[in-house]
């Protein structure tokens, strides 16, 4: 019992000097650090600052986005409210029902699908 209690003991004793060590950030670096976050804006005050706004430049002119847009509507990749969404597409697949059946049966039986958690 006791060679026990002495390796307990000393095992207690070497993890606590492994943690004991000096950090590699000092407190006044730290508080440096939440400063110029605080300054630069990278922080929120609360839920309602959250997430923290960022400000993004756009390499676009407003006429490039508004044909942009138009461009969208013309072909058809934009829906106008919840009735036509999502969006239909109008493209037909190379690929028939039994094909894409087949594919899913050989996918199962080579172990490629992810199995439901038991």
């Amino acid at each position: 019992m006791r060679t026990l209690a002495s390796a307990l003991l000393i095992s207690a004793t070497l993890t606590g000097a492994a943690f004991a060590q000096e950090p590699s950030v000092t407190r006044a670096q730290v508080v440096a650090e939440l400063q110029a976050a605080k300054a630069n804006g990278q922080l929120s005050d609360g839920e309602l600052a959250y997430p923290v706004a960022t400000n993004q430049a756009s390499s676009l002119t407003r006429e490039q986005v508004v044909a942009e847009l138009h461009a969208a509507k013309s072909a058809g990749q934009l829906s106008d409210g919840e009735q036509n969404y999502p969006i239909a597409s109008n493209q037909t697949s190379s690929v028939t029902r039994d094909e894409v059946v087949a594919e899913l049966q050989a996918a199962k039986a080579a172990g490629e699908l992810p199995q439901p958690a038991a």
